[in-house]
């Protein structure tokens, strides 16, 4: 009878699943296991400088190739670090498995150096959490971890006691196997008929799209221009309708455009398709809903729907195409026309001309370089606003930490994204408080020889909380961060750095690091605008003016101080 150590059963079953590539950091509680990697070829694994890169790049993976991403860490501080790069996949429903290293299963309980109780620890941030109690059992375990990650998903986790790893483990009957088959679900036919009679007598309907609708761009345009319905896309799905479709109305909320919020407002039917968008500050009061998610626990979650039908809009949505009948197109052609004028209010906000770079002016000149399979890996902040509202995205994919939203997304982002296209231009959109939080890992980029090109919006603030403080009538408080030469930082990680201050120098600087085999960053200095929403409320408008009254008293002036140019759609 063939014996393996539990390592090598585990190579094999991770190349099984198809497993490429693992993120981590080595250590002395999975050296075992790096023993078993580093005598094979097939699993690349990447040594990035902090386990928090690993969890984010390895959900960054899942959500750019829908194949599990996988990261590895020691026990302790190890896994601590992994925690937020898990919620992140578990909130924006990523495959993640992280195989986490235990102290010597003779230990554990011992309270030995860098024991922690890791079950207990990632019991919420995990929809699959088990420890390792035997060599036998790693093989059925991991099978298991895999397939729920894909069922549910989301993070599975695996604690194994790294001399399990060793350990001998005589072939036996499997258990389990190293495959998963996705469900085909279509709701009844009485759901279907209810949710038909909603849109026959609508006249006014919208459509909100999100995340879940990937794969499904066809079929929701083909609905869309059945129905003559405007189109407004959540943030995470932007990229899946394309920005210049005359339906696509763009992004919603604090991010959005006025004509994606006046049309969801005058909306007399909200068909919610593959979203369960939380704001409901910008959803109408009492319009009503037909959702359709592959998800029945997100029907009726943050609004109130009259019908749900859980299913894949693939199959679903042809079903209404099919059978509808065309509707008037006048409540559609309003909102073509005010999108097109909201497009040139953009355009020439764009092309104005100012003493400083303005972060719209960022944006344009990245599009300007853009390629058409371009992967953009997007940071929080301030920059996801400029980025919703300024870049038009055809067949580009982008990734974001939309749920969790968790700043020094962008460059594991990237990392991910350039290792599982190398052949694809790579870009990551990020300001200087989120690119702060993990640039170590710049230098993962540079050892592994990726050419991708970071832009820094620096404008030394944490920017989107200042406007956040002041939006509540607050002067900002420790919003000011120092500033650091990030070009210079690059150069000194091996990679490339170019400082630009105005706008000429970002276009030179972006038409030299598109042609650039090494990683890039661009510091581009930008003017600190506050990224208002495309529908200020009255009370935002109130509170901002607070703020003014607040900061022309503290500092003992009788002249209210300067509106800057970004305000005027206040």
């Amino acid at each position: 009878m063939l014996e393996q150590t539990a390592g090598e059963h585990v190579i094999d079953l991770l190349k099984a699943w198809k497993v490429d590539r693992i993120f981590g950091m080595p250590g002395d509680s999975i050296n075992e296991f790096m023993e078993e990697l580093r005598k094979q070829q097939e699993i690349r694994f990447i040594q990035i400088r902090h386990e928090e890169t690993g969890a984010l790049a390895a959900s960054s993976h899942a959500k750019l190739t829908h194949q599990i991403g996988v990261c590895l860490s020691i026990a302790g501080p190890g896994a601590v670090h992994l925690q937020n790069g898990l919620y992140d996949a578990k909130k924006d429903k990523a495959p993640v498995l992280a195989i986490v290293g235990q102290i010597s299963s003779t230990l554990v309980g011992t309270d030995n150096f860098q024991e922690l109780k890791l079950e207990a620890m990632f019991e919420d941030a995990a929809v699959y959490n088990r420890r390792v109690q035997t060599a036998e059992q790693l093989p059925d375990l991991l099978n298991q971890a895999i397939r729920t990650a894909y069922a549910e998903k989301g993070p599975a986790v695996l604690i194994v006691p790294d001399d399990l790893f060793a350990q001998k483990v005589k072939s036996k009957e499997a258990l389990t196997s190293s495959i998963y088959s996705s469900p085909i679900i279509r709701p009844e036919e009485k759901d279907l008929k209810e949710a038909v009679t909603y849109m026959h007598e609508s006249k006014k309907p919208a459509i909100l799209v999100g995340k879940g609708a990937e794969g499904a761009a066809e079929e929701v345009l083909a609905f869309a221009e059945k129905i003559k319905a405007p189109i407004i896309v959540s943030l995470p799905a932007k990229g899946m309708i394309p920005d210049d479709h005359p339906q696509n109305m763009g992004q919603l909320g604090q991010l959005g455009t006025k004509p994606s919020y006046d049309a969801i407002q005058e909306a007399d039917l909200l068909l919610l398709l593959g979203t369960a968008f939380p704001y409901r500050e910008f959803l109408p009061e009492d319009t009503p809903a037909v959702q359709i998610d592959i998800d029945p626990s997100v029907i009726g979650k943050y609004y109130p729907s009259r019908v749900g039908l859980v299913g894949d809009l693939r199959s679903i949505l042809p079903w209404f195409t099919n059978g509808l009948e065309e509707k008037n197109d006048d409540f559609l052609q309003t909102y073509i026309k005010k999108r097109e004028n909201w497009n040139e209010e953009l355009q020439q906000d764009i092309d104005k001309e100012t003493e400083l770079l303005q972060p719209q002016q960022a944006i344009a000149e990245i599009q300007n370089i853009l390629e058409d399979d371009a992967v953009i890996s997007l940071d929080v902040g301030s920059v996801t606003v400029w980025t919703a509202r300024y870049l038009r995205l055809k067949k580009q994919k982008m990734i974001l930490s939309s749920w969790l939203a968790t700043m020094g997304c962008s460059l594991p982002g990237a990392i991910a994204a350039k290792l599982a296209f190398p052949d694809r231009q790579v870009i990551g959109i990020v300001g200087d408080g989120g690119f702060s939080m993990g640039m170590q890992d710049f230098a993962t980029a540079v050892k592994y020889k990726l050419p991708i090109i970071m832009v820094v919006f620096n404008n030394e603030k944490i920017s989107m909380i200042e406007f956040e403080q002041q939006a509540m009538g607050n002067q900002p408080e420790a919003t000011d961060i120092s500033d650091i030469d990030y070009a210079g930082f690059a150069r000194a990680c091996g990679g490339i750095g170019y400082t630009a201050d105005s706008r000429e120098e970002l276009r030179h600087a972006l038409k030299l690091a598109a042609s650039s085999e090494v990683p890039v960053v661009i510091d581009a200095h930008v003017e600190n605008l506050p990224p208002l929403p495309g529908k200020v409320s009255y009370q935002q408008g109130i509170h901002y003016g607070q703020y003014m009254i607040k900061s022309m008293f503290s500092k003992g002036s009788t002249t209210i101080p300067p509106i800057k140019k970004g305000l005027k759609r206040l």
